[in-house]
């Protein structure tokens, strides 16, 4: 279970410029974690929380957004066997950041009782323009609380 890094960050810049008043909404993934279980030719069933931060910057309008990310299922540095898209609507209520988790279940089936979970690789990521893939393979970041009085002090 990873984050891919390229998507692990969802950064909104007015005009692509990389300044902290340019900043809109603004996410990370902050951890994942997973537990599978499988049992003679029974499918993996895995089961994988998120936690997600999310935030407000100067440029953000409005108090909600909805974030999209994605869940894949690769064969272990190969192929991508699966992927599946998940929007995450967030409701500021008047704050500049939110914390989410979300919890999701996968079933891999197998051929045969030979198959193991450590054949596949399962990773997650926000769905990011080719600008913000760039921006985040740079290392460069905003945390989620960017532009805020909080983040200045």
């Amino acid at each position: 279970m990873k984050v891919l890094y390229d998507a692990a960050r969802y950064v909104e810049l007015a005009d692509n410029r990389a300044a902290t008043a340019n900043v809109g909404f603004t996410g990370e993934i902050e951890g994942v974690t997973a537990g599978c279980s499988y049992r003679d030719n029974e499918p993996i069933t895995v089961q994988i929380d998120m936690l997600f931060n999310l935030g407000r910057g100067p440029q953000a309008s409005g108090d909600q957004r909805t974030y999209r990310y994605w869940v894949a299922l690769t064969e272990r540095n190969s192929a991508v066997l699966a992927k599946e898209y998940f929007d995450l609507p967030v409701n500021f209520d008047g704050s500049r950041t939110a914390s989410v988790t979300e919890e999701k279940t996968i079933v891999i089936p197998r051929k045969g009782p030979e198959v193991s979970g450590s054949n596949f690789e399962i990773l997650v990521g926000f769905e990011v323009t080719s600008e913000m893939a760039a921006f985040n393979r740079t290392g460069s970041r905003f945390r989620v609380n960017a532009g805020s009085a909080t983040a200045a002090q």
